[in-house]
């Protein structure tokens, strides 16, 4: 018993139950969140951390998409295709790594550069999501079609990218997935688009998650805590989302993303930034993210400015990442303009 309660077993518990609850808030953030948070708790290398979050993820995600799947109403069609591409790469992508790294120390510095690009990539992602949605909504968006002629080779193509993404670094199966579903089939609700994207990535998570188990191992010390954190937290959050302002914590997601993936880059030891776990720079990483707070928001008033909104009020970032029903802007003081937002 005393092998189980160490600080590393209550640290794993708050750690999940934190991301857990962010999941819950705002539909995203899992494995993008979860992964860098064990890494820098150090409670193992990057395989054993990824194998665990996988598979945690296998067990939450199963419940989100049979809830969706009863009363979501997922695009079947375009899942299947999507399966059909992200299942063989999420195996493939294991071995694929191992055999590039090699040796186990490569292959932990390998893991933490290709999971520091793939935090980028995912908060990259996100805020063009946020981008497209605004353009559409200001253009009256495109109609409703709940069944879009699907697009098989380029499908395949999206489900294989991210299966390659998750295989490797259990990033992935949200963000990136998500915006290429989000523009390539704009027809598409919001409530279809996350139910489609929850049951494709039930199998996809499962198949990196063996695949990872083969090679690495299941270390059960990690994956029960996080578990037992994860669950509550997720419940939690999702009955106190209506009551918390989503913008500032899906905008907050977006800087902890890219400074999460600039700070593994540099434990890594990525050459640019020329460091490595013996010698960070926390005062970098640290500037980078008081630079996106203040900036963001400028760039973000000035995109919503040149759709013709105010640069600041609604459509809050929450009202374009969701399903719920847009209040009209305030006017702008502009002559024979509407800035009300016309809602897809």
């Amino acid at each position: 018993m005393g092998d189980w309660l160490t600080a590393s077993f209550f640290s794993i518990i708050a750690a999940g139950f934190f991301v857990g609850t962010i999941v819950g808030l705002t539909g995203m953030g899992g494995g993008a969140l979860m992964t860098p948070a064990l890494i820098f708790l150090g409670v193992g290398d990057a395989s054993t951390v990824v194998t665990a979050d996988l598979t945690a993820a296998a067990i939450y995600k199963t419940g989100g998409a049979i809830t969706h799947a009863k009363e979501g109403a997922p695009n079947w069609t375009l899942a299947r295709w999507l399966i059909t591409g992200s299942v063989p790469f999420a195996l493939a992508g294991p071995w694929i790594i191992h055999r590039v790294a090699g040796s186990a120390d490569q292959l932990d510095t390998l893991l933490k550069e290709c999971i520091g690009f793939a935090l980028l990539f995912a908060a990259l992602t996100y805020a063009l999501r946020i981008y497209v949605n605004l353009r559409r909504v200001r253009g009256g968006g495109p109609s409703v079609d709940p069944d879009p002629t699907i697009r098989p080779l380029v499908t395949v193509a999206v489900g294989a990218l991210g299966g390659l993404l998750v295989g490797v670094t259990s990033v992935g199966s949200g963000s990136v997935i998500m915006i290429s579903l989000v523009m390539l089939y704009p027809g598409l609700s919001a409530l279809r688009l996350v139910g489609t994207d929850l049951v494709q990535a039930v199998p996809l998570v499962i198949a990196a998650a063996i695949s990872n188990i083969i090679l690495n191992g299941l270390d059960w010390h990690i994956l029960i805590p996080l578990v037992i954190g994860s669950l509550p937290g997720s419940i939690l959050g999702s009955r106190i989302a209506p009551r918390v302002p989503q913008s500032y914590i899906r905008r907050g997601i977006v800087v902890v993303l890219t400074m999460s993936g600039l700070a593994l880059l540099d434990k890594s030891g990525w050459a640019p930034l020329g460091a490595g776990d013996d010698q960070t720079h926390p005062v970098l990483i640290a500037l980078v993210g008081v630079a996106m707070i203040v900036v963001m928001p400028l760039i973000w008033g000035l995109l919503r400015k040149g759709q013709g909104l105010p640069m600041f009020g609604a459509p809050t970032v929450a009202e374009l990442d969701g399903p719920v029903p847009l209040p009209p802007a305030e006017p702008s003081g502009i002559a024979g303009t509407d800035d009300r937002p016309h809602v897809p």
